[in-house]
């Protein structure tokens, strides 16, 4: 039996599944914490890898890994592959201003979806170059390559940098995390590869830098000394899309450290009011997706008030009516990214004496959080990407009050599979698509699903778009 490992580098921690390469099935599999932050040295993501491969038994027997990773992280690396300066990750809001400045030096938000399919916010790798030109100029100046999180961990596992500091030329990348950087295009280049807009890298970072190779969705990026093949990699929602075995008409509504709804699609999109970008998949598709700042953290708060488990929060929620009684939270915690709010706070709404209670709270905050997920699924089906399955994904999906309410407030049945780490398992079935050479990844069918289907609630979104504009700014 073959095995392959999956690697998921994600915001809060690294898993490790190893699974059988023919069928899928999960073999074992490890996990080990990253540090808290916006701001972290990549040297954390590989002392996780390293604890994460010892808790799921070593990979010696394995002989292929992938790597799936959070999107946009900046990690600048200097002429020699040392770290100029911690990586600023997706959810680092510092360069809200750049992401204006460069949509406004290019000529607009068209300008920039006809260039890369997208609009820059704060969580786009270009919008942090340019945050870096201007904060720290020396920290720019000394930055000879350019990767993301999932290109670094892969050029780790290839053994570099090697002991004489070389090693740049052999940075690798997908297009599936290529597409958020800002600076690469979907649309144009040499076969369905894209290519990257130098004259945008250069306009955020200030001069030239190297940029990891853009790999085809079964081609190899190299061996580990030990001789296993490395897969190409891909961002965490390319990897997600690619576990479920998602296909076109399907969305996919994540709801973990941020939210996502995304769309497996046979063209690009562009979306100039900037709320869809218009990203690749791992298997030479399209993504359009939307992203949200505020997911699981909002629910992980409110329990906090409240001094309650998940499961509790789950029953005081469901013990609510719909609509909370006219309760809303605005669900802005940390800032938003979709509406591009990055200075905003969150509000709650609508109080009233007989709804300050726990359960009141808790539904309002389920609720807060799927409608903003729910204006993401619309902006989507907006472009015209057709929308048939919901698929929902994330820890938060393991809560029956998020399940009944998604259906609830999206209006459609939900279909959640069952627990799992779908980013290891996408980055694990791409590590057996390079093993096999084959022109599709293997068949990995999925455990039994979860079918969900409630009595919609239009009343709550309608009551939600009355109050969602209502929010301060940070002071």
């Amino acid at each position: 039996m073959a095995l392959v490992a999956g690697v998921d580098t994600s915001t809060q921690s690294c898993k490790i599944v190893v699974c059988d390469a023919e069928s899928g099935e999960l073999v074992r599999s490890g996990a080990a914490p990253h540090p808290d932050g916006t701001e972290v040295h990549p040297d954390a993501w590989w002392d996780a890898f390293q604890q994460a491969r010892a808790a799921a038994g070593g990979l010696d027997d394995v002989e292929a890994i992938a790597v799936g990773g959070q999107q946009h992280g900046m990690v600048c690396l200097d002429e020699r592959g040392a770290v100029v300066r911690p990586a600023l990750l997706w959810n680092d809001t510092r360069s809200a201003q750049a992401a204006r400045d460069l949509i406004d030096e290019l000529g607009g938000p068209a300008a920039w979806v006809d260039a890369v399919g997208l609009v820059p916010v704060a969580s786009f790798t270009v919008t942090k170059l340019r945050w870096l030109a201007r904060h720290e100029p020396e920290n720019a100046a000394r930055t000879a390559a350019v990767c993301l999180p999932h290109d670094w961990l892969t050029w780790r596992l290839a053994g570099h940098p090697g002991p004489d500091g070389r090693g740049l030329d052999a940075l690798a990348t997908d297009r599936g995390d290529a597409s958020g950087t800002g600076y690469w295009s979907p649309t144009t280049g040499q076969g369905n590869l894209g290519e990257y807009r130098r004259d945008l890298l250069e306009l955020g970072l200030g001069h030239d830098a190297v940029l990891p190779r853009v790999l085809g969705p079964a081609e190899a990026a190299g061996r580990t000394p030990a001789g296993q093949l490395l897969g190409p990699g891909t961002g965490d929602n390319a990897a997600s899309a690619l576990g479920l075995g998602a296909v076109s008409g399907d969305v996919i509504v994540s709801i973990g450290t941020s939210g996502v709804a995304c769309a497996v699609a046979d063209q690009p999109v562009g979306d100039v009011s900037g709320a869809v970008a218009g990203f690749a998949d791992a298997t030479g598709r399209f993504l359009p997706l939307v992203a949200t700042m505020n997911a699981a953290r909002v629910l992980a708060a409110a329990e906090r008030i409240l001094g309650v488990d998940h499961d509790e929060f789950s029953e005081l929620a469901l013990s609510a009516p719909a609509g909370a009684g006219g309760m809303v939270l605005v669900p802005y915690l940390e800032g938003e990214r979709t509406p591009n709010r990055p200075d905003a706070t969150g509000a709650l709404h609508g109080m009233r004496l007989e709804t300050t209670d726990p359960a009141h709270l808790a539904r309002a905050a389920v609720e807060g959080m799927l409608c903003g997920l729910a204006d993401a699924v619309d902006a989507v089906r907006a472009l015209g990407t057709p929308v048939e399955r919901i698929i929902l994904v994330g820890g938060a999906a393991r809560s029956r009050a998020v399940r009944e309410i998604a259906s609830a407030v999206l209006g459609l049945p939900v279909t959640v599979p069952q627990p799992g780490e779908y980013v290891a398992r996408g980055a694990a079935r791409q590590a057996a698509w390079v093993l096999s050479g084959g022109a599709e990844p293997p068949q990995w069918p999925l455990a039994d699903v979860v079918a969900t289907e409630v009595e919609p609630t239009p009343q709550v979104r309608a009551r939600y778009a009355e109050v969602r504009d209502l929010t301060a700014t940070r002071p």
